[in-house]
């Protein structure tokens, strides 16, 4: 079943290539691996998040707003996402992070600033405790001052922003077909739900043989499948979708959080070092890289079939390498001690 599109403002670079990593598949013994490479729906405007905004500011725009506002952490992927968009079409747009005020800029932080964004930061006990009324407060304060502002939630992660990857499932089906492929797995960075909730109703939609599976980022398995499938209910009440929700499948693996949101263990920079190394793929230790890396353990684990091809969604988030770079400096000083020898 083809669903019906809401509006939608073409901004993604699409279709994405899906590419197998060869070497990596190799080294592993396991299933063929293979990337969408989601990463490069644009240059700065990279990432999933983008495929979800093209509805969401179309509905703004439909709306007749002139200004967005949207919220997430200092380095969110789709702060940097919006700011870029809305500079790109002429709108004001207002960024609540979640973070002291003050911070050096950096990553995607750096560009929020470059792209003219108004950013207001809270610390992280107002920011959980009052979004809300932070988010309605900054719109009464657009309206009273004559502008029409529009409220994108995090990560674009609602029942209009998963039509992004509802469409998205579409141009996977048309990969697998012109491959050859039918992967027994897609795997993804689960952060805010969004891209999981478009990904796991758009398979279900168009009959793939595929489990959609969210390796969480932050929160826990609990939280994930309260949160897709109440979007998913959202979703099907604003837009009327004859779907049965309840043989949709949402899967979750909350077993490589680490640390926490944006924090990551060193065995998550080795396997960034090592995709970038024996792939030329650049993962982010927020997103990517945690998810990479669960699905590698997995797959060493033997959970995940030794046979058939799996997907990995590449979502983004290169820029949130650079604010950890010291992570990684093990790379140079080996380098200097190599020249001083």
């Amino acid at each position: 079943m083809t669903p019906t599109y809401p509006l939608r403002r073409a901004l993604a670079q699409t279709p994405t290539p899906l590419q197998p990593l060869q070497r990596l598949s190799a080294q592993l013994g396991g299933p063929r691996i293979w990337v969408k490479r989601d990463d490069l729906t644009g240059s700065v405007l990279s990432g999933n998040k983008v495929r979800k905004l093209e509805f969401n500011i179309a509905q703004a725009l439909d709306e007749g707003c002139d200004t967005l506002i949207t919220c997430g952490g200092l380095q969110s992927n789709h702060c940097r996402a919006t700011a870029l968009l809305g500079a790109q079409l002429g709108l004001t747009v207002h960024l609540v992070l979640r973070g002291e005020p003050g911070v050096e800029a950096d990553g995607n932080l750096l560009l929020d600033y470059l792209a003219g964004a108004r950013v207001s930061c809270y610390p992280r006990q107002r920011y959980q405790a009052d979004l809300a009324d932070i988010l309605r407060g900054w719109r009464d304060h657009y309206r009273q001052s004559g502008a029409k502002a529009f409220v994108i939630p995090t990560g674009a992660s609602d029942e209009i922003g998963i039509w992004g990857y509802v469409r998205a499932s579409e141009e996977l089906a048309g990969d697998f077909q012109s491959h050859g492929i039918s992967p027994h797995h897609i795997l993804l960075a689960t952060g805010s739900g969004g891209t999981q909730a478009g990904l796991s109703v758009g398979c279900h939609l168009l009959g793939l043989n595929s489990a959609v599976v969210g390796m969480a980022v932050c929160d826990d398995e609990a939280y994930f499948q309260h949160k897709i499938r109440r979007d998913l209910q959202l979703w099907q009440q604003r837009y009327g979708v004859a779907v049965d929700l309840a043989q949709v499948e949402v899967n979750v693996n909350d077993q490589y959080i680490g640390p926490g949101y944006a924090k990551a263990g060193g065995e998550v920079f080795e396997t960034i070092k090592l995709a970038a190394r024996l792939e030329g793929l650049v993962l982010d230790p927020v997103y990517t890289g945690k998810a990479f890396h669960g699905m590698i353990e997995e797959i060493k684990q033997g959970r995940l079939p030794a046979g058939g091809d799996i997907v990995f969604v590449h979502t983004g988030g290169i820029f949130g390498l650079f604010p950890q770079r010291l992570q990684f400096r093990d790379l140079w000083e080996s380098e200097k001690t190599h020249h001083r020898e």
